[in-house]
């Protein structure tokens, strides 16, 4: 085999092991992802797998990585496809939900999980998260901001409290999804933004209404 084929061998394998350890991360915990987990799931030796990551922490944040990753080719690229402004605020949201529905990943969310799990552990896996929170929160306040500026939403509307309230339904969804059931509190959350943005914007038309 040739050095290139190794190397693209490699990769897949790499990015396989990540799938599989996202999938278990979000069971039993970032926390208690370990190379002995997850080469037991996949059948592969841990020695194997020591060669991609020297330390639980290396794979805690490669996994991470790998969740960013696939919230952004999920999540976030589907959405960006509406129009600029309300819509693909909106567009947002509903994909974000729609993630859940779908079960992609058998915990729900990876990453409100794992916030709950290191909010109050210091280190460089709570300080990669942090950034990664952030990151999503000034995605979200930009498209709110974006929203006013085309006229979407009028001046008064705070794009950072609208952001905040946007993730607050998104949370609390995928946290009561386990006990009420995801279709009953997607919905809730799809229905409770559609109410307000219907109510601020500027031409509530443009968007669906709650069903």
């Amino acid at each position: 085999m040739t050095q290139d084929g190794r190397l693209v061998r490699g990769e897949r394998t790499r990015s396989a092991v990540l799938e599989q350890a996202l999938l278990l991360a979000t069971v039993s915990g970032l926390d208690g992802l370990s190379l002995s987990q997850v080469a037991d799931a996949l059948g592969v030796s841990k020695s194997g797998l020591f060669a991609h990551w020297r330390s639980k922490e290396a794979l805690q944040l490669a996994v991470i990585d790998q969740a960013r990753r696939q919230w952004t080719e999920l999540v976030i690229r589907p959405a960006m496809t509406a129009p600029a402004g309300v819509r693909r605020l909106w567009a947002v949201h509903d994909s974000r939900l729609a993630f859940y529905e779908s079960g992609v990943l058998p915990g729900g969310c990876f990453f409100a999980n794992a916030h709950f799990e290191f909010n109050a552990r210091p280190g460089v896996v709570r300080d990669r998260l942090a950034a990664e929170l952030t990151d999503w929160m000034t995605f979200l306040t930009g498209l709110a901001a974006e929203a006013v500026t085309i006229g979407d939403l009028p001046a008064g509307v705070d794009p950072g409290r609208l952001a905040y309230q946007i993730e607050a339904l998104g949370v609390c969804a995928v946290m009561q999804s386990p006990v009420l059931g995801a279709e009953t509190t997607c919905r809730q959350a799809r229905n409770s933004l559609l109410e307000h943005l219907r109510t601020v914007a500027t031409d509530p038309t443009t968007l669906p209404e709650p069903q």
